[in-house]
């Protein structure tokens, strides 16, 4: 997401590459704004990754062939050029996180302005969660992650060019084998390790890698194809059929690309290659002449970098204001404030910098300012996010604090052995390690699918993570005779598509496990749990297969009420005054009125029955938030919607269990 090195001799500037910097980051800024508006719009990153391969290789092997490059000049034009906005943006984002965050999130902040100011920012993300991850909206620097991508990308790529050229190897042959030893760990990762794939330098520096490949190519006088293109593709229609299909190329990754595609994967190749062929069309193409060579959108490319820096911290500051879904409105000014902030650290911090002279003390001060705010992001980090800031709220903000690494509430609270986190595919043990993952576990242990002889009726627990929560309540309160069978892997819905295991997908490979779970073990019942993507079709088709197989009866769990925020931090922003016992203040509203449509659709009878958790836990006064006299370790949930032990004992008592045995409640 570099500057345009316009002005700067090397390469010769092409407005129309400022043009498609503008494209690509309107694109990334309105899928952040606006997600709904385009779907696609991330892919603006991969686009900013070929300009960025594309520019500052045709720098490299520019100097290389003149005798001029230095490396000195090289990372001193990088210092000036990156340094000043991302400086100010991690101090900016610092100051309003000391006000607005709490514990927790400002412990993260630091962390991640360690990363930002370190470059590292992807390899913290990548042991986090997914960019696409409901925490999203609490990191306002995760979008640092590429800028980490890309400057790991110029330490080893100008050492390898040098080398290169030193030894006489061949710079074109080189790149492109490294790019597809790069598209190939990508495509081999994406489905197994697909979080890895998104954020690790390996899978990602193809993209660069392409655009450098194009800078050889250009440099060398040859056109896509080398020497064997022939004299009737290198003309103007040539040309326009290259801008055009380049095009057309991004157009279909705007408009087929989402959150639930395998990316980058194959898919990437859109993107990657739409900005390629626009970049070696040249700026005479009639698309890059009179589109992307637009004055305006010059003007944004121009500020592409400062205002791909400011939007996502805004738009994550005025949500953790809110505590709750902003409005377009609201979303929209802090766009128009953002290309504000771009254009003045542009113009006031961004030019002054690289221009003038003195460079060895400007670098001097950057580095040292950018090493500054890496420790302090480091300290906060240590400090647990210094939560005396938060006056009063310090045991509760404590009380909750669950780093994947110690899962410090979890083991508080017992939820590991009450909730049977065992009985899963996904890999916990990875994900607390920093390394998450899809591929799933090798086994789970007998007691989680096999009967017990001693047992004479069974029910099977399946589904994602809020099926697993329903573990100890149902366990609490089934008769003895009952024996509780549970295969629940987080993040996974469950499918009756899954007709063989998988040893890569963790969800495909649950779901066929319970099915050949219910296959082998007979349960009389099956509850079915999930999150989200609940319908009366696919309850239909569930029920359908699990009866073929012999299950009595199928109970379809519905969502649990859903809050905005994590329901903890409501209470210590919001709802700290006053703590009550029901609001409708957080309320997911949408998940309320699609719950109540599966009531008044779902078809009951005796083999099939609804447990409607929303209407048993919320009224017209709102949700409870609390069970018993003590609003912290009553909480009904420690997050946005999963269940405390408490409310998993009281739904099961209440509902689950004369849903799967008939009988009334006690």
């Amino acid at each position: 997401m570099s500057t345009s090195p316009a002005a700067t001799g090397h390469p010769k500037y092409r407005p129309d590459i400022d043009g498609l910097r503008a494209v690509a980051v309107l694109c990334v800024v309105i899928f952040h704004a606006f997600p709904a508006a385009l779907k696609g719009g991330f892919i603006g990153v991969d686009i900013f990754f070929v300009i960025s391969g594309f520019l500052i290789t045709s720098i490299i092997v520019g100097g290389l062939d003149r005798g001029s490059f230095s490396f000195a000049d090289f990372y001193g034009r990088r210092v000036r050029r990156i340094f000043p906005v991302l400086a100010m943006v991690l101090a900016v984002s610092y100051a309003l996180g000391w006000f607005v965050m709490l514990g927790d999130e400002y412990r993260q902040l630091g962390k991640h302005i360690a990363g930002g100011a370190g470059f590292v920012a992807n390899f913290m993300l990548w042991g986090e969660s997914g960019y696409f991850g409901s925490a999203a909206h609490t990191k306002p620097l995760l979008h640092l992650w590429s800028l980490g991508v890309e400057e790991q990308f110029y330490i080893v790529w100008p050492a390898l060019l040098w080398l290169a050229a030193r030894r006489g190897w061949p710079l074109l042959t080189l790149t492109l084998l490294l790019a597809l030893v790069s598209f190939g760990l990508n495509v081999a990762s994406v489905h197994g390790e697909a979080v890895r794939a998104f954020y690790s330098p390996q899978t990602r520096f193809w993209q660069m890698l392409t655009g450098s490949a194009l800078a050889c190519m250009t440099l060398r006088g040859h056109g896509l194809l080398g020497r064997f293109q022939p004299a009737l593709m290198r003309g103007v229609a040539w040309r326009n059929l290259q801008a055009w299909t380049g095009a057309a190329l991004i157009v279909v990754g705007l408009l087929r690309i989402t959150e639930a595609r395998a990316f980058p994967g194959w898919w990437a190749l859109l993107p990657t290659l739409g900005a390629a062929l626009l970049i070696a069309a040249g700026g005479q193409a009639w698309i890059n002449r009179v589109v992307l060579g637009n004055r305006a959108l010059v003007a944004i490319g121009l500020i592409s970098f400062p205002l791909y820096l400011w939007h996502w911290p805004l738009l994550v500051f005025i949500r953790l204001v809110e505590r709750a879904p902003t409005s377009p409105w609201l979303r929209a000014g802090a766009m128009v404030l953002a290309g504000l902030l771009a254009w003045l650290s542009y113009r006031l911090l961004e030019k002054p910098v690289r221009s003038g002279g003195n460079t060895g003390r400007k670098n001097a001060l950057l580095v040292a300012i950018m090493a500054l705010l890496g420790g302090i992001g480091a300290a906060t980090w240590h400090a647990d996010g210094f939560p005396s800031r938060v006056k009063g709220r310090e045991q509760y903000a404590d009380y909750f604090e669950n780093n994947p690494a110690q899962w410090r509430f979890f083991q508080r609270i017992g939820l590991p052995e009450k909730f049977h986190v065992e009985c899963q595919f996904f890999d916990i043990e990875r994900y607390r390690s920093g390394n998450v993952t899809s591929v799933p576990r090798a086994s789970i242990p007998a007691g989680c699918y096999q009967r017990d002889p001693a047992k004479p009726k069974a029910v099977l627990l399946w589904g994602d993570s809020h099926a697993e929560h329903l573990s100890y309540g149902i366990r609490r309160n089934l008769p003895a005779e009952w024996q509780v069978l549970q295969v629940a892997s987080s993040g996974c819905n469950p499918s009756v598509a899954a007709a063989a295991p998988s040893r890569t997908d963790q969800c495909q490979q649950s779901n066929w496990f319970a099915l050949q779970t219910v296959a082998q073990a007979h349960p009389d019942v099956v509850v079915v749990g999930q999150n989200a993507g609940h319908t009366l079709e696919g309850f239909q088709r569930i029920a359908e297969r699990l009866k073929g197989m012999g299950v009595k009866k199928v109970v379809f769990v519905g969502p649990t009420p859903h809050w905005s925020e994590n329901l903890p931090n409501l209470m210590m922003t919001q709802l700290w005054m006053t703590k009550p016992r029901r609001t409708l203040v957080g309320v997911d509203h949408a998940v309320a009125d699609h719950n109540a449509a599966l009531q008044a659709g779902f078809p009951a009878s005796d083999s099939m029955a609804y447990v409607n958790l929303i209407g048993f836990l919320c009224n017209r006064a709102g949700c409870t938030t609390y069970l018993g006299d003590d609003p912290m370790t009553g909480i009904t949930s420690y997050d946005y919607g999963h269940f405390m032990p408490a409310t998993s004992d009281l739904v099961g008592k209440k509902l689950l269990v004369e849903a799967i045995t008939g009988a009334q409640p006690r």
